[in-house]
């Protein structure tokens, strides 16, 4: 598995719905209290060997609205045993943002589209946020509704 260093970071997001949602659902969940403890919202992350595939998959998953927005990191270097031995790879890292309720579909489009035979895939429920960015998280992830 050998990867080009990447200078930078690219962001994919849809920036239609961030000014226009408003309060469409209200992700913090409050407690007998009235105090904020979790949200709705997700990060996923899963590395691929290179850039072309980072990028094809961070678009695919947010045009078909599985994702909010996918921030495609530069070249990492990971450690790692696989089938026995230690191994070492250059992986590209993506931090997916999703509404819990859209995970299924995120993980299943991962797993058909990664290259790996075991993909990285990890969910880690976002705790807190901005309330304005976890409501978008939820507004572009929606299923579209066909009237």
């Amino acid at each position: 598995m050998k990867s080009q260093a990447l200078p930078g970071f690219f962001v994919i997001c849809t920036f239609r719905g961030l000014a226009a949602c408003g309060l469409v659902k209200q992700l913090n969940v409050r407690n007998q209290g009235g105090a904020s403890t979790m949200s709705e919202a997700l990060l996923i992350l899963t590395n691929l060997p290179g850039l072309a595939e980072a990028e094809a998959l961070a678009r695919d998953l947010v045009e078909r609205k599985f994702a909010a927005c996918v921030n495609i990191l530069p070249v990492v270097q990971s450690v790692y045993r696989w089938q026995g031995m230690v191994k070492q790879a250059n992986e590209v890292t993506l931090l997916i943002k999703t509404a819990a309720n859209r995970y299924a579909e995120l993980e299943a489009a991962i797993k058909a589209a990664h290259p790996y035979a075991l993909p990285e895939i990890v969910a880690i429920p976002i705790a807190a946020g901005l309330p304005a960015y976890l409501n978008w998280i939820t507004a572009e992830t929606q299923k579209d509704v066909n009237v």
